[in-house]
């Protein structure tokens, strides 16, 4: 832009300069009036030219087109995790993260924000604060794949070659797979939220301030979503403020959820039954949201064939999610969308210098942050025994974790593997509501993400239970 700029300002100079000198050489050895004759550029301007017109192509061919060592596709919780690490052992200049967006989420936190625990300022950071200083970020999303080659395709024409490649793109809402959901999200009198998206979650607490009596429900799609327990704990975060408010009395609260259970480990899912009907919460399985009537104020659900009507005075909705669609019609992909992994190496089943992690993949395992945590070391370590042409050294026992808060001051923290058994920390049980726990989820968690999990520090908590393993025996013996 710049050469352009300077090549743009020379060109009127340079003519004005040498048709004037032209036009007075003339007149001087010449009595004619005849209308001097245009001049031709001199040959040190041509050659001027030339150059810069040389540096502009050569720009243009370098910004279209560029080489990687490693490619990380997503600036969320994988990708800034592994640029940092990688970045650190590789050294600056040879990782690229791809990544579109300006600001960085702590999406855990926006539960609390919900219930008005924190504020939204407190989950972003600027990208530009939590990629690694020596990664190279490309402002851009990638639209086309071709792994075959090992190159990728930015939105804005780049083509990105790569030597390996981390997939960590995520998950999205697909807001328009529920008709009406969109627009009764960005109507601010709907009274319809979701906790799911930083533009909407803070029309939760606004819609449990606003609500005076009616019913109040709660929606989980039948689709993989990010943080399995994140809805429930949408439904008992606000059945404690309708309490501390005094409108719980006069409050219905629904839960409908299109899976056929509430929680993918049959031992939390008992104790968060429990909950729930202890607090009053109707409950419904297999009631999968496909339509908000705003006019009506009416929810629209489906249960195998048959349809129903359900009022609503305020709603919270948890959206469909899935793949990102560029991914989704790539070759690296299953038939639901999600990148094959090896469950265990956490390498792609065809592609060996292909990883994916986190949300995007299809590991059989909830879609949380948790689970990042433990995916890194594996990620990290088997990579760099690919790139060193070593056998890979690590597995991934498909370890996830939900803090499933219960109110304003408790917290039960499940923590589970493939098996979807009990795979806990402490040497407690944490099957129990306590307030420690909860402490660690708005306190501590926070911190661990953003000042070791962002940097490469943190892979999940399995170093302390280690030490906890006595306790752990003990616990498993008294549940006995």
């Amino acid at each position: 832009t710049l050469l352009l700029l300077l090549l743009l300002f020379l060109l009127p100079f340079s003519s004005f300069s040498f048709s004037y000198s032209c036009y007075f050489s003339s007149h001087s050895s010449s009595s004619s009036s005849s209308p001097p004759l245009l001049p031709s550029a001199p040959p040190h301007l041509l050659l001027l030219l030339l150059f810069l017109l040389l540096l502009i192509s050569s720009f243009s061919s370098f910004s279209s087109s560029h080489s990687s060592k490693l490619l990380v596709l997503g600036g969320g919780a994988a990708g800034c995790s592994m640029a940092a690490k990688f970045t650190s052992s590789l050294g600056k200049g040879q990782v690229t993260v791809v990544e579109p967006t300006d600001t960085h989420y702590y999406q855990p936190m926006f539960t609390l924000i919900g219930g008005g625990m924190k504020t939204l300022s407190d989950s972003r950071r600027p990208m530009s604060q939590v990629l690694p200083s020596g990664a190279e970020w490309v402002k851009d999303k990638i639209v086309s794949f071709d792994p075959d080659n090992n190159t990728v395709r930015t939105q804005d024409g780049k083509q990105i070659e790569y030597e390996y490649m981390i997939v960590a793109s995520g998950i999205q809402m697909y807001y328009d797979r529920v008709k009406g959901l969109l627009e009764a999200l960005e109507d601010p009198d709907s009274g319809v939220s979701t906790n799911y998206s930083p533009h909407y979650v803070e029309k939760t607490l606004k819609n449990l301030q606003r609500f005076q009596q009616g019913n109040v429900l709660y929606t989980f799609p039948n689709t993989p979503i990010k943080c399995g327990g994140a809805p429930m704990k949408a439904v008992l975060i606000g059945d404690e403020y309708l309490r501390k408010h005094g409108k719980r009395d006069v409050a219905k609260l629904t839960y409908c959820t299109g899976m056929g259970v509430l929680f993918p480990s049959p031992f939390y899912a008992e104790k968060i039954q429990t909950i729930l009907l202890g607090r009053g919460v109707e409950l419904h399985k297999n009631k999968t949201l496909v339509e908000v009537d705003r006019a009506g104020n009416e929810a629209v659900f489906k249960t195998g064939d048959t349809t129903e009507r359900m009022r609503y005075d305020t709603m919270h909705v948890t959206p469909p999610m899935g793949p990102v669609p560029e991914l989704a019609t790539s070759p690296l992909v299953d038939q639901t969308g999600y990148v094959t992994v090896d469950k265990t190496t956490l390498q792609h089943v065809k592609y060996g210098n292909v990883f994916a992690m986190g949300d995007c993949s299809n590991l059989p395992t909830s879609k949380t942050a948790a689970a990042v945590a433990a995916q890194c070391k594996v990620v990290y370590d088997n990579l760099s025994a690919v790139m060193a042409h070593k056998v890979l050294p690590q597995s991934y026992n498909g370890y996830t974790s939900c803090p499933l808060v219960t109110g304003y001051s408790k917290c039960m923290l499940a923590e589970f593997d493939y098996t979807l058994k009990p795979l806990e920390t402490f040497p407690l049980d944490q099957s129990k509501e306590r307030s420690v726990m909860f402490q660690l989820k708005k306190q501590i968690m926070p911190l661990l993400y953003w000042h070791l999990m962002l940097r490469g520090y943190w892979n999940g908590p399995g170093v302390f239970r280690n030490m906890f393993h006595l306790g752990g025996i003990l616990k498993q013996q008294n549940r006995e």
